[in-house]
Order: C-alpha cells, then sequence, then structure tokens
C-alpha cells in the first residue's frame, strides 16, 4: 500500500513520518511554505525518539502524481473546514484501471468532530473514521514535534457506517508496527463523540489561552453538559469516560510543559479558520434540532471564529469576559 497523506500538519505529517520509518511508501500533501520546506529540507520530525528528516515525495494536490495506484490509501487530515475542497480535488483523480478515487480507494477521515465522514460519504464509496488521540505541534514549515509516549499516538478506527474490514486491519497493522495503538472499532462514531466532548475546550484555549484555570475548566463543563444533554435527546451513544481512559493510561503520556491544540495552532499560524463550526457548532446544530439549548457552544463558536476572521492572537481574550458572554447568551436563551 502507498498512503497519501492529504493535509500533512501536525497529525498528518507525524503518522506519515511514522510510516515511513517503518519503510511504508508516503505521499504528502501540503500547501504553501510548508510545502515548500517539505521539498527542500525534508520533514523533520521530532518523536521521543529523537529528530529524524523524512525526505519524502511532496504534492500540492492529484494532478501532481498522474495516475493514482489501485492499492493507494488516502488519509484526509485537513482540517474539517478544508474538508471539501480536498475530497473534491481528490476524489476526482483517476485511478489506473479505471475509475476515481472516490470510486475505487479508501479514504480515513482523521478529522475532530464527525462532520468529516459525513462530507466523506458523500463523495466517497469506502470512507473509514478515525478517532485521533496524538497530541502533536505544528512548529514551523517542515518541522513537527510529537512526544507522547511510549506511543506516538492512538488511533480507533473503523468502517464510517460501522463494522470492519480486512483493509482496515491491514493499515492498522501497519500503524502499530509504526509507533501506534490502532484498535480496529464496530463502531467508531461512539469514540469520535466522545473525543468531540474534549475539543469543545479549544476554543476556549484558543481564545484564552493554554494555561491551566479553574474557570476555564468550569466553562469547559458547561459546555460539555450541554452537549451531553444534546447527545441523549439526539440518541447519540459515545464512549464513556472509564473507556476511554483504560483506552490511554499509560500509553501517551505527555512531557510537562503547556501546549497550544489544534485550534490555538491554527489562531498562531493565521490561518484564517478554526474548526469550532464542527465542534461547538456540531453540539448547537444537534441542540436546535432537538430542542436543547446550547448557549455556551454557540458562545464559544462565535468567538473562536470572530478570533480566526479578524487575526486576533490566540489568548488575546480574558476568560472572565469569556464567561460573561456565556452568561448573556444563557440568560437569553
Amino acid at each position: 500500500m502507498r498512503y497519501i497523506i492529504i493535509g500533512a500538519g501536525a497529525i498528518g505529517a507525524t503518522i506519515g513520518g511514522r510510516l515511513a520509518r517503518t519503510g511504508r511508501e508516503v505521499v504528502l500533501s501540503a500547501r504553501g511554505a510548508h510545502a515548500e520546506a517539505l521539498r527542500a529540507d525534508g520533514l523533520r520530525l521530532t518523536t521521543t525518539d529523537g529528530e529524524a528528516v523524512h525526505r519524502l515525495p511532496v504534492v500540492t494536490g492529484p494532478a501532481e502524481l498522474g495516475e493514482l495506484r489501485p492499492d493507494d490509501v488516502l488519509l484526509l487530515a485537513v482540517k474539517t473546514q478544508d474538508a471539501i475542497a480536498a475530497l473534491d480535488a481528490w476524489g476526482d483523480a483517476e485511478v489506473a484501471g479505471g475509475g476515481t478515487a472516490a470510486q475505487r480507494l479508501p479514504v480515513l477521515c482523521l478529522q475532530n468532530g464527525v462532520e468529516g465522514e459525513r462530507l466523506a460519504l458523500r463523495r466517497f464509496a469506502r470512507v473509514y473514521g478515525v478517532c485521533v488521540w496524538l497530541p502533536a505541534t505544528f512548529l514551523e514549515p517542515g518541522v513537527v514535534s510529537a512526544l507522547c509516549a511510549p506511543l506516538t499516538g492512538i488511533l480507533h478506527m473503523g468502517r464510517a457506517a460501522g463494522g470492519s474490514d480486512a483493509r482496515i486491519r491491514a493499515v492498522a497493522a501497519d500503524l502499530e508496527e509504526s509507533g501506534f495503538e490502532a484498535p480496529v472499532v464496530e463502531d467508531v462514531t461512539r469514540w469520535k463523540y466522545a473525543k468531540l466532548l474534549g475539543n469543545l475546550g479549544n476554543a476556549i484555549q484558543a481564545t484564552t489561552g493554554p494555561e491551566p484555570d479553574p474557570a476555564k475548566a468550569a466553562l469547559q463543563l458547561r459546555a460539555i453538559r450541554e452537549a451531553k444533554a444534546a447527545f441523549e435527546a439526539a440518541g447519540i451513544a459515545y464512549a464513556s469516560d472509564a473507556e476511554q481512559t483504560a483506552a490511554r493510561a499509560g500509553k501517551v503520556d505527555q512531557p510537562p510543559g503547556v501546549r497550544g491544540g489544534s485550534s490555538w495552532q491554527s489562531l498562531a499560524r493565521g490561518t484564517g479558520s478554526v474548526e469550532a463550526d464542527y465542534l461547538n457548532g456540531e453540539i448547537s446544530l444537534l441542540g436546535r434540532s432537538h430542542g436543547v439549548d446550547t448557549p455556551v457552544n454557540d458562545t464559544l463558536r462565535h468567538a473562536a471564529n470572530i478570533f480566526a476572521r479578524e487575526g486576533l492572537p490566540p489568548g488575546a481574550m480574558s476568560i472572565a469576559d469569556l464567561t460573561a458572554l456565556a452568561d448573556e447568551a444563557a440568560a437569553r436563551a
């Protein structure tokens, strides 16, 4: 199999680099200065094994590869807000022997939230979900750090529509040889909905900073309570805290220090967008569809998007001000 990493940022580059380290064939797809750095200097990936430079093929789109191969596996690692453009571009790519990637090739969705699989299923015949537990940092173009130990990350995976098959088990085997735990599960969405609960705090971290604070924890807990009420109203199952703790305990320990998560990194890099519409916004959608008020998640989504659109630096808002906005929204609900 050849792995094509669509979106070789912190997550995609880490997975691509680790696969390459164990001899798997990997192509990185990236844009802009990051693509230029990867081509010129290779991928500098730091893990607990130390720093390694991986000189891999780098493309900005499928046209640079020509016909795709029947054994290609597409790993969609762009943020959800960029998924439609990536899926359309790669889905239309022709595959040797006939047909398109959307018709013939598997695509694995590595986004936070649950929308990536929905978008892919509208376009691709073979879609798999991946619940990513892989704290990694995009340091600068061409340079990524992923310092968890003893494993680099945990990747629960399965068919997006439920179940598993030989193809995803083969991918999981390659990942497990490359420094990950990759459990193949029958209902991967249970894990993705569970992780979504934790990602509801991404907007808090992005707007008020990554430093721990009781007031930040309290606001995140309010967002999680709204989400659980929406899940219950919608009949959505999710992995329990005990299941998640058991799955991760002692396997993906991080070194001490404060790190910004994916939304914080998006603001720090000035990308102009964050995933809030598909994290907090997912809870707003469920709430509005099932009669559950979600003022805290509405506020967090709105605040994070303002920061992204206006190019505000991460952490520029106080938690007191953000909480006050959530309180005002709750009073209006």
